[in-house]
């Protein structure tokens, strides 16, 4: 800092002597070197600066600080969005198929693998690796059907009133809720090692009163692919759901979310391994032992092997076994083995158009549908013993681009279960599902659905019902 001094001061007399011997000296020369000093003088300053830090130790800036915002006519977005961070994650092989309600962006996935490597959305915490997105998923859905369908506000076969029921049938029933809409929070550290990342989701499907009972459908951690907390289950594909308006999807779709821990193992870029110990949960039939109650003896076990190509799609194995138990007075303390084998895949086709396809088989597993909203893992044959009840499920969906904002999707469902002799006349046992719809995306974030559900139920005794629903859902979400 002396020097600097010095020279400033001989700068200083520099200017003095020129104007001292004006006749002998160029004061427009003097006026250039003076210009020079000061260069000097402002590089010599950068240079100390640069040294006072690195002593300091001031870590340099990481991938994840926020990037440059792009123009609104880069991005297509309005000026004021929110900045996000420079790419440093992995494009997820299996591709993003937008749905209206998005069982995709929640999923677990092997590394730092994600549908959005550039983060879109996601902001950057001060001073840390961690990058956070919050996302809103507000929705209202309007329905009509023309007879009693057992449930307003969700399209479920289970509970289509069938011959001998007296709340079958009726005149029209309209509806709206705002049940399905979502809050979302995902927290990253793309740069860490083991890729952190926190996960939540809630909707307002829940148990109680109130027109929007809370209902938590994820809340996890993820480091080095060791998944703990609640998500999806190994047994589930959440890559091959439909695009249903219907918020409840098809019947035969498995749809389990548990408290549990996984790891994922990937063998290859386009090979996966996952192992799962998961909360058990047996559902018995107790018809013949109302005091009965379900016993878990062990947790639920159970394993997917996963290929996946990129713009291609996916194909995905589970295998998930389970000890299902029972205590009564009268059935006495009693188990069995329940086991199921679930394959699914979903493969681009023809453009942008995409198929789904899934078929379930086991005995024991009922727990795992999406019809699930009866105890039908297990009964008691004509002796007493108790069995796992064969269940089949076989899904399909097909999505169709017909521009860049419309599209449209028909799917089908089909579920049977084979009856005990001690299940009551009304047991469930089949049921069959099927949608079409055409979406139309109003804006980027703003979408619209209109559709119709045809349903129809039968029971052990062979009584059956059917009903039909007209839908439409208006869906926003701040980020896609």
């Amino acid at each position: 800092m002396k020097k600097l001094k010095c020279r400033t001061l001989l700068a200083s007399g520099l200017i003095v002597a020129g104007s001292a011997s004006a006749q002998t000296s160029d004061i427009d020369q003097l006026k250039a070197t003076v210009e020079q000093l000061q260069k000097t003088i402002q590089e010599q300053n950068a240079r100390i600066l640069q040294l006072e830090k690195a002593k300091t130790g001031t870590p340099p800036p990481t991938r994840t600080t926020p990037a440059v915002p792009a123009t609104p006519a880069e991005t297509g977005t309005p000026p004021g969005s929110l900045t996000t961070v420079t790419p440093a994650g992995q494009q997820a092989p299996v591709p993003y198929r937008q749905t209206l309600k998005d069982e995709q962006e929640a999923a677990p996935r092997a590394g730092d693998l994600i549908m959005d490597p550039k983060y879109q959305g996601y902001m950057l915490v001060p001073n840390t690796p961690v990058i956070i997105r919050f996302n809103a998923k507000p929705r209202v859905d309007f329905t009509y059907d023309l007879q009693n369908a057992g449930n307003d506000d969700r399209f479920v076969t289970a509970h289509i009133p069938v011959d001998g029921d007296p709340f079958k049938g009726g005149d029209g029933v309209f509806n709206i809720n705002a049940k399905g809409s979502q809050l979302r929070l995902d927290v990253r550290a793309p740069e860490f090692r083991g890729s952190p990342r926190f996960y939540y989701e809630n909707d307002f499907f829940g148990s109680g009163g109130g027109e929007f009972p809370y209902r938590i459908r994820h809340l996890y951690g993820q480091i080095f692919n060791i998944i703990v907390g609640q998500t999806y289950s190994v047994f589930e594909d959440p890559d091959v759901w439909p695009d249903t308006v219907d918020y409840e999807g098809p019947n035969s779709a498995v749809f389990v979310r548990r408290p549990l821990a996984r790891y994922q193992l990937p063998l290859s870029k386009e090979w996966h391994l996952n192992f799962g110990l998961e909360q058990p949960s047996a559902e018995v039939d107790t018809s013949i032992d109302p005091d009965a109650r379900s016993v878990n003896h062990a947790p639920d076990g159970g394993i997917n092997v996963r290929w996946e190509r990129d713009k291609v799609g996916h194909v995905q194995l589970a295998g998930m076994a389970r000890d299902i138990g029972v205590r009564g007075p009268i059935v006495g303390d009693q188990s069995v083995l329940g086991w199921g084998l679930n394959l699914s895949s979903s493969m681009n086709v023809f453009g942008k158009d995409s198929v789904q396809g899934q078929v379930t088989y086991g005995e024991g597993i009922f727990r795992f549908s999406n019809d699930d909203f009866f105890n039908n893992d297990a009964a008691f044959d004509s002796s007493g013993d108790m069995e796992a009840l064969p269940y089949l499920g076989v899904m399909f969906g097909y999505t169709h681009q017909w521009t860049d904002n419309w599209r449209s999707t028909v799917s089908y469902g089909y579920v049977n279960l084979d009856n005990a002799a001690s299940q009551a006349p009304d047991a469930y046992h089949e049921t069959h599902y099927a949608s079409a719809n055409v979406i139309y995306k109003l804006t980027r974030r703003l979408s619209i659905g209109l559709e119709g559900l045809y349903g129809t139920k039968e029971v052990k005794s062979g009584a059956d019902g059917d009903v039909w629903r007209i839908q439409a859902g208006l869906v926003y979400w701040l980020w896609e």
